[in-house]
């Protein structure tokens, strides 16, 4: 059997089978009280000061449409659950409310990007999915988000992917690095489904299927004018000097050249040089090769003359800190706060509002999280999306979430935008009505 990704009908199934067991246990114990569960992470990862939320919009929409048609239902019945809970989920239709700060937002530890009322077997089946949906979009946010900033207004590619965890996760990177800033994608499918623009150059196998680079380069920008051309495949310098006799001599339509390797700093330098002196000024120059967050700011630093930055494995693998520390967790039961007491893994009852402060000069001063009641001068965040298994806002807005990342990214005090670790975290309190209610909550344990 072949399988992409799942389709909407097996989307039901795709979850761990302890969140199966445990809904049908609420549901054969007669445990059907309101509950509020909330996803957040514990840890910043690597050297991140903040993490950009992403996903949660989707996923709190996903789950509206989530059902368990008779076909799945039928795959689950050899797996021991009883006919009555099969019963319950072919009707299951999401009921409860959520809530969730804006994508596009920054987030910091212990701030919930969504949080979930409905009866407990509810909100107990949709944990792994809506950990899942979330967790790769922030991820993958906020890692562009960095590799944006680094680049200091230099537009960025997605060149990711060939070496991306799987085919979903290079889909829905488009819309992740959208949302990011990222300037353009390789990715056909991703920037047709989020509206990112397509970019593409061409790979060096294309330069060796020729007997003579000059022909490949000849035929290429042919027939595709104005394209980019790759000049590292034998020597770099050689074939900027083949592109400016192409473009000079015959007139053809050069847009770029791309260097994918070596020293970017010298070849970018020298390149540019030979355009100049040709009077291509319009020639652009574009690099890639193994570039992430750290090696882009030492590019621009340098003062090296690059034009695009295409960004590919260690964007779409995030491979300086490949997950976050995300928890989904209940925090009230019947309208009593709940908590676990594990060491090194604090959580706060109940439910929450994270409200944003800004100092005079409208630059972000901190965060206050407090219970869901209470009131703070300042911007609340989490605003409900979902109210009675219904949608209660539009369709989230992409292009929306990116203004409102770039303002944030702006507001954000300079400590806290580099890509090194700050040697103190962004600011978040807790009321103290929140820590009296952990403390109260805490003292009543078993």
């Amino acid at each position: 059997m072949t399988a992409v990704w799942p389709r909407v009908d097996e989307l039901g199934l795709l979850t761990d089978l302890y969140e199966l067991n445990m809904a049908q246990a609420y549901h054969l114990d007669g445990k059907s009280g309101e509950a509020v569960f909330s996803l957040f992470y514990r840890v910043l990862p690597g050297q991140r000061n903040y993490v950009v939320a992403c996903g949660q919009e989707h996923a709190a929409r996903l789950i509206t449409e989530l059902r368990f048609p008779e076909e799945q239902v039928r795959r689950l019945a050899p797996l021991g659950f009883r006919d009555e809970f099969l019963d319950w989920l072919a009707d299951f239709r999401f009921s409860g409310e959520v809530r969730v700060v804006p994508e596009g937002s920054l987030v910091f530890p212990q701030e919930p990007l969504l949080e979930l009322r409905a009866p407990v077997a509810e909100g107990q089946l949709l944990e792994s999915l809506l950990m899942n949906y979330v967790n790769l979009e922030t991820l993958l946010a906020s890692k562009a988000a960095r590799v944006v900033q680094a680049a200091a207004g230099i537009p960025v590619l997605d060149f990711g992917m060939r070496r991306m965890h799987g085919l979903e996760a290079a889909w829905r990177s488009v819309r992740a690095y959208r949302v990011a800033g990222i300037g353009a994608t390789s990715n056909v499918l991703g920037g047709l489904s989020f509206d990112l623009p397509l970019r593409g150059t061409m790979a060096h196998s294309y330069i060796q299927s020729f007997d003579r680079e000059i022909d490949a380069f000849r035929r290429y920008a042919q027939d595709y004018p104005g394209t980019t051309l790759l000049v590292d495949t034998y020597d770099s310098l050689a074939a900027v000097d083949k592109v400016i006799g192409l473009v000079r001599d015959e007139g053809l339509d050069v847009g770029a050249v791309r260097i994918d390797s070596g020293d970017l700093v010298a070849q970018a330098r020298a390149a540019r040089d030979k355009l100049d002196a040709a009077g291509l000024n319009g020639v652009r120059v574009v690099v890639s090769g193994g570039l992430d967050e750290w090696k882009v700011a030492d590019l621009v630093a340098a003062g090296a003359p690059i034009d695009g930055f295409g960004v590919g494995t260690e964007m779409g693998s995030v491979a300086d800190a490949p997950s976050l520390d995300f928890a989904y967790k209940l925090t009230e039961y019947q309208g009593r706060p709940r908590l676990k007491a594990s060491p090194g893994k604090p959580i706060y009852p109940g439910a929450k509002q994270v409200w944003r402060h800004y100092d005079g000069e409208g630059r972000l001063a901190g965060d206050t999280l407090t219970g869901a009641d209470e009131e703070r001068d300042g911007q609340p965040l989490l605003r409900t999306v979902v109210a009675n298994g219904e949608l209660a806002v539009p369709a989230p807005d992409a292009d929306a979430a990116r203004r409102r990342l770039a303002g944030e990214l702006a507001a954000l005090p300079d400590a806290w935008r580099g890509t090194a670790r700050a040697e103190t975290p962004y600011p978040v309190t807790f009321s103290d009505a929140l820590e009296d209610l952990r403390k109260r909550t805490l003292d009543r344990l078993p």
